[in-house]
């Protein structure tokens, strides 16, 4: 099985790398992972919304680019899952799939055709978390997803 992590921009605080890089490494026993990072539309200023549907057509080119297999966007009109409700969503899913492509969009959020590509869309809730932040969380999520279906004591 593989995990494709697909975000828009770079992580500049080391901190976060070494949390991500700890889930991964802990993931690994159960899937490989890849990180794939787009580059992220900087505009001088305050982009006006011409300028953001812009943004977003051309991060979510560069995003679809980069997706296959079962595709899950991490968006905050998603459904919210509970941690054992996500790992068997994931778990069913597996069965029909080898590859899963998770999705976090860039600071104005995603296109109207990346969400269309999405077999399903979750939020991690009503809080609004930074994107680097996001990728912390969600890499936390996929190893207590393996730890649930895999039967081993993490989740509580």
């Amino acid at each position: 099985m593989k995990y494709k992590l697909v975000v828009v921009g770079k992580i500049k605080e080391e901190y976060y790398r070494e949390a991500i890089a700890e889930y991964v490494k802990r993931i690994s026993r159960f899937a490989t992972v890849e990180v794939t990072e787009v580059a992220e539309c900087l505009f001088k200023g305050e982009p006006n919304a011409k300028e953001i549907d812009k943004i977003l057509l051309t991060e979510g080119r560069n995003i679809l680019a980069k997706c296959d297999g079962y595709v899950v966007l991490l968006d905050t009109q998603g459904k919210q899952l509970g941690s054992v409700e996500f790992a068997e969503t994931l778990e069913k899913a597996k069965q029909t799939n080898a590859t899963f492509t998770f999705v976090i969009g860039g600071s104005y959020g995603l296109s109207d055709e990346v969400r269309a590509r999405a077999d399903l869309r979750v939020s991690f809730g009503k809080i609004t978390l930074p994107h680097q932040l996001c990728r912390v969380v969600l890499a936390e999520q996929l190893y207590r997803a393996c730890a649930i279906n895999n039967n081993i004591a993490y989740h509580k």
